[in-house]
């Protein structure tokens, strides 16, 4: 715990075999108070290596839902376990999970309502390996989307993030896309819905167990950015109205 607020760590995980274990013997446990396991329908021994290392709270999804959709199940269950501060971490190691621990302070502190840990400050995305068109993709994206949101962020598409409960429980998450573009609307709404953003600087690997999409994954996870940064604007605008952006429905928990 930290200042009194229960801090979940949720692991969105496929295919996490080869890594689960250095990424969870780094998560800093005693601050953490649960880690949560979801395994997206693996084929290789992801679940059989959870078990092994304890991990209480492991959930297995019959058939694959998706990145977007173990996400939400992710959330689902850290709420489900009276989470105040949801930290989620990818699996693969590409990120540290040693800043768990400054990343749930921020939060913690009640400075900020959201917090990202970002490849772009400091100097380590291309140092780490971050492939040339990615790191190009990365800062145009983050330029329009700064422009249409209204925000300063120095990156949008880091899977390293941490939430307040407050956060999770009003943004509608569950009108969200299963697929990739997940991370980029579930920004979009923590922007629309008026939360504080913090970004903190972490160094990234990319290494060939670490979990990357491809050049066509990518383009159109691309496009689903811009799709989400016009709609966040002409919603602002009154000009049109999108369910991501309706709170009234789609929360996590809704039927």
């Amino acid at each position: 715990m930290l200042h009194g607020k229960k801090i979940v760590v949720v692991l969105p995980a496929y295919h996490a075999e080869k890594t689960l274990v250095i990424t969870y013997n780094d998560i800093p446990h005693d601050i953490v108070d649960t880690v949560v396991l979801v395994d997206d329908h693996s084929s290789d021994r992801t679940v059989e290596v959870g078990k092994e290392l304890g991990i209480e709270h492991i959930v297995v999804h019959e058939q694959n839902r998706g990145y977007g959709g173990n996400q939400k199940t992710c959330y689902t269950e850290a709420l489900r376990l009276g989470a105040d501060i949801v930290v989620m971490l990818h699996p693969d190691y590409q990120y540290s999970p040693k800043l768990v621990t400054a990343m749930a302070s921020m939060i913690a502190s009640g400075e900020f309502d959201a917090v990202l840990a970002s490849r772009i400050l400091g100097r380590g995305a291309l140092a780490g390996g971050m492939p040339k068109y990615k790191y190009i993709a990365n800062r145009f994206l983050t330029a329009i989307e700064n422009l249409l949101l209204g925000q300063k962020l120095s990156e949008y598409h880091s899977g390293y993030r941490a939430f307040s409960r407050e956060v999770l429980e009003t943004l509608p998450l569950n009108s969200n896309s299963d697929d990739f573009v997940f991370d980029n609307q579930m920004l979009a709404q923590t922007a629309y819905f008026n939360f504080r953003f913090g970004e903190i600087s972490c160094p990234t690997k990319y290494f060939p167990e670490a979990s990357s999409i491809n050049f066509i994954r990518s383009s159109i996870y691309g496009l689903g950015v811009l799709r989400t940064s016009i709609q966040y604007k002409l919603q602002k605008l009154g000009l049109a109205h999108y369910a991501i952006f309706n709170n009234d429905r789609g929360k996590l928990g809704d039927d």
